[in-house]
């Protein structure tokens, strides 16, 4: 009898979780005609909207008598989108979606919109290169930190063949991770190369945070740690040639930094709307007199890239008419579109074609 009346009691509490259980969810959805539909249960929640870079603003999604919300957006151009819900004015990723955006301050998902043909950052049958994480001593910052390194299909630590290095730096909130887990450069890679558009290269993705350091103790870390680092454990060009480095937004800024005050180690610079309004950048390049003959022989390509939305857009053109102005050779590239990662893709794209020719 006891055991009975302890079943009911157990029975009796346990019914409230079952209740308050939300319902399976697929979340995103993307149909065939590339609309997406959202969604999100919250049965306490007074309004709710969606939020994505293929929006012009945010739209509400609408509740049904069971507490699940929803919204199904127009066709969307196919691309990787980040995309976050407004709950009650609070941004929060979708639950629903493991496809995370790998970001330090912003909380979103990712929604990918493959289209028809298969996109140039697509999963595709090509060979694919590896990405390994890696762990290396940074003897500027007095600590052990983390970077990514790609290495493409074929690749043999042991061999004989020598391979080039991109050092490619995320953006300012972004993390290591951010260029793989959104700008799928990887995958990007893997078929650049194998359509013999790309040079079979390593891409090495280090975490370009340095706080509370100077954030200029970034370049020291790159020279004096990273690519000893790599240069010590894998079969790499150890000659400027072999050496390429680019970035989006700080990452850009940080680019023209390292790869601009030394261009005795790197033969290609690819900055992507960079962000400038910088301590380090104001030291490096106020009343900078440069020789500019010299970095000109010494540089094989110097481009920067950005969308004609981007917020950035006025102050990048002014550079470029700063280093234009000083007689490098830069080349730009102007796109249309604003400050985001469907751009970054296409700049990356871009480089990856140029570089190491």
């Amino acid at each position: 009898m006891k055991l009975i009346l302890l079943t009911l009691v157990i029975n009796l509490f346990s019914l409230p979780a079952f209740a308050q259980r939300p319902p399976a969810i697929s979340s995103p959805d993307v149909h065939a005609d590339n609309s997406i539909t959202f969604s999100y249960f919250n049965s306490n929640a007074k309004r709710v909207y969606a939020s994505g870079e293929f929006l012009n603003k945010p739209v509400a999604m609408v509740r049904d008598t069971t507490g699940i919300w929803r919204v199904t957006v127009p066709p969307v151009t196919p691309d990787i989108y980040p995309y976050s819900f407004w709950v009650d004015s609070v941004q929060m990723a979708d639950p629903n979606n493991t496809y995370l955006f790998a970001n330090e301050r912003f909380k979103r998902s990712i929604v990918d919109v493959p289209g028809n043909k298969p996109l140039i950052h697509s999963l595709q049958n090509v060979p694919h290169g590896k990405v390994s994480y890696r762990y290396y001593q940074s003897t500027t910052l007095g600590t052990t930190r983390q970077l990514l390194v790609y290495t493409p299909s074929g690749f043999e630590a042991n061999g004989k063949k020598k391979y080039p290095v991109l050092y490619l730096i995320h953006g300012g909130s972004d993390t290591e991770e951010t260029w793989t887990k959104v700008g799928r450069a990887h995958f990007i890679a893997d078929n650049l190369i194998a359509q013999g558009k790309a040079t079979p290269m390593i891409i090495v993705m280090p975490y370009g945070n340095v706080r509370p350091n100077p954030m200029a103790d970034f370049t020291k870390d790159v020279i004096q740690d990273i690519i000893p680092f790599i240069e010590s454990n894998y079969p790499v060009i150890k000659e400027s040639k072999g050496r390429a480095v680019a970035g989006f937004s700080v990452g850009g800024g940080q680019t023209l930094n390292i790869g601009l005050t030394n261009t005795d180690k790197f033969a290609y610079v690819c900055s992507y709307a960079p962000y400038t309004a910088t301590d380090e950048f104001k030291n490096n390049f106020t009343n900078w007199l440069p020789d500019a003959a010299r970095i000109n022989k010494q540089l094989k390509l110097f481009t920067i890239s950005v969308g004609t939305e981007d917020f950035l857009y006025e102050s990048v053109k002014q550079n470029i008419a700063m280093f234009k102005e000083k007689k490098l050779n830069v080349e730009p590239l102007i796109v249309s579109g604003g400050h985001t990662w469907m751009n970054c893709k296409l700049f990356l794209a871009n480089s990856l074609q140029q570089i190491f020719k």
